[in-house]
């Protein structure tokens, strides 16, 4: 084996294999391990993706009418009394308090487990973001396995996502303008066979690098941590996660492990949803009942 050995050594410094460096019935043997050896040509890296995503492209967009389904729950940021819209209000204003801190424009919202809220608080955030009207804030639905935002805002589910991602349309193709907002919303598009695939296109890690050069906030709403990979590899993709859960359903092992599946890295925070009226209403009641 030693001649073996050396002719390995020759072969690695670029010499290669010679007939009388191996008996013949070492021939075969030394040509199988040489298929283990470096190549000694290097491979291109693939051109990295441009999508060209910039603010021009958004006078192209169709604009349509702000119509909520009646399920969908959308808060109404114009009535100030609204408990609910508060919590939004705060939210927004702890997120962006947190970007003037650090480069923060893309937030996955998720949760660990299906029926926990997630849907509902990246729409509302996307709502409060788009109330303040200082710059375009984005609403994706990353969901494809059970998107509904086209459903809560009474859309076509496409054009959207994964008909730009595939090439079927153009980005501004793919977006809806609510009118009177700055709100846009990109569905979910024709249902797909695998959207992990269809998400680990380089084409959907560049749509992450270049929303900021059209949107001040980007806001998905994704799958949850625990049925499918989708919102893991979405996270790492995002400046930032907010994770969602529903008080009295979550359980603590399901935080637990949907912490662990993200790393802790790029945690924003966690919303807690569906706390009682009576814990949540009544401050503001008091607050509003000695202000006027």
């Amino acid at each position: 084996m030693s001649r073996v050995h050396d002719a390995l050594r020759r072969a690695e410094q670029g010499g290669g294999f010679a007939p009388e460096d191996l008996p013949v019935a070492r021939v075969e043997e030394a040509a199988a391990a040489a298929e283990y050896l470096p190549a000694s040509t290097s491979v291109q890296a693939a051109p990295p993706v441009r999508l060209n995503i910039h603010a021009g492209m958004l006078g192209e967009v169709a604009i349509v009418p702000f119509s909520p389904a009646p399920e969908s729950h959308l808060l109404d940021l114009n009535t100030s009394h609204d408990t609910p819209a508060e919590e939004f209000r705060t939210l927004r204003t702890r997120l962006n308090h947190l970007q003037t801190l650090q480069p923060l424009h893309t937030v996955v919202v998720t949760s660990p487990s299906p029926a926990e809220g997630k849907s509902f608080t990246a729409v509302n955030l996307a709502l409060a973001q788009a109330h303040l009207a200082e710059s375009s804030v984005l609403l994706g639905d990353f969901d494809l396995r059970r998107p509904i935002v086209h459903n809560l805002f009474q859309l076509e589910r496409a054009p959207g996502l994964s008909d730009f991602l595939t090439g079927q349309c153009t980005f501004p193709q793919a977006l809806r303008r609510i009118e009177g907002m700055s709100l846009y919303v990109l569905p979910a598009g024709s249902p797909v066979k695998n959207p992990l695939e269809l998400l680990n296109l380089r084409q959907a890690k560049a749509l992450f690098e270049e929303l900021s050069h059209a949107f001040n906030w980007a806001i998905f709403d994704t799958p949850p941590l625990l049925f499918s990979a989708d919102a893991n590899l979405l996270a790492t993709m995002a400046d930032g996660t907010v994770l969602v859960v529903k008080i009295g359903t979550t359980t603590f092992d399901n935080v637990t492990r949907a912490m662990q599946s993200l790393c802790e890295n790029n945690v924003l925070g966690i919303v807690a949803n569906g706390a009682r009226a009576s814990e949540l209403y009544s401050k503001y009641t008091y607050y509003y009942s000695r202000a006027e």
